[in-house]
């Protein structure tokens, strides 16, 4: 399995999937969640709805609208509380629980933003070292390319230094 990365806007990728770190309402909000409900339209909303929800550390997928890939993985990240609420599981959860999800729905092409490290304040390092290491350790049969894309630069030089581009 190839990890690329890059930084810019994941709404503009053109893969199987795109993960949206999202809230547990699955309803939008802000950071990549708003910004991918923006740029799909209304159908992803619709298919939240019926969803109805997420757990922290669970995943769900719908359609992917307007956007270019084909579907979204909506995966709901911790809130950072300082460590002793289980967070580093959490996240690692997500990146398990998405890519099994995509091997499920036979995606081959998915990307991942930086879950949990805005509003939710996991802390970057940490955060991209589970992403990293989630990824690395996953038994794909499926899929063959994961793109970790960073919006801002902080995430982006971290996960330069980890994957040793």
């Amino acid at each position: 399995m190839k990890i690329n990365l890059l930084q810019g806007d994941i709404t503009k990728r053109k893969v199987d999937v795109i993960v949206n770190a999202a809230n547990s309402r699955l309803l939008g909000g802000g950071g990549v969640d708003g910004a991918i409900h923006r740029a799909g339209g209304r159908a992803i909303l619709e298919e939240c709805k019926v969803i109805g929800g997420c757990e922290t550390g669970q995943a769900v997928i719908t359609t992917a609208g307007d956007l270019q890939a084909k579907f979204v993985i909506h995966t709901v990240g911790p809130v950072w509380q300082g460590g002793d609420a289980h967070e580093e599981t959490l996240l690692r959860s997500c990146y398990i629980k998405s890519l099994k999800l995509a091997e499920e729905y036979n995606l081959k092409t998915i990307a991942f933003p930086n879950i949990s490290t805005g509003i939710y304040r996991f802390p970057k390092k940490r955060a991209a070292e589970i992403a990293v290491d989630s990824v690395r350790s996953f038994s794909a049969s499926v899929i063959q390319e994961v793109t970790f894309v960073c919006f801002e630069g902080e995430n982006y030089q971290l996960y330069k230094n980890l994957l040793e581009y």
